[in-house]
């Protein structure tokens, strides 16, 4: 299996066209581009710090 070529990718691009139609595309990008950010937030924040509010309700309980 050698590498992909520009024909190859065209191919691709015409078949999701096809299927998906031109103004579904910009859409699952979207879509794809904000499920990408929220996983980058996620894993970024994974240890969430406190606040002030958060250290004053834990200690009065």
């Amino acid at each position: 299996m050698g590498p992909v070529g520009i024909r190859e990718i065209l191919v691709i691009f015409l078949i999701i066209l096809v299927l998906f139609g031109a103004k579904r595309i910009p859409e699952l990008a979207r879509g794809m581009g904000q499920g990408i950010r929220e996983f980058k937030n996620s894993v970024k924040d994974e240890v969430p710090e406190r606040t002030e509010d958060d250290r004053e309700t834990k200690s009065s309980v």
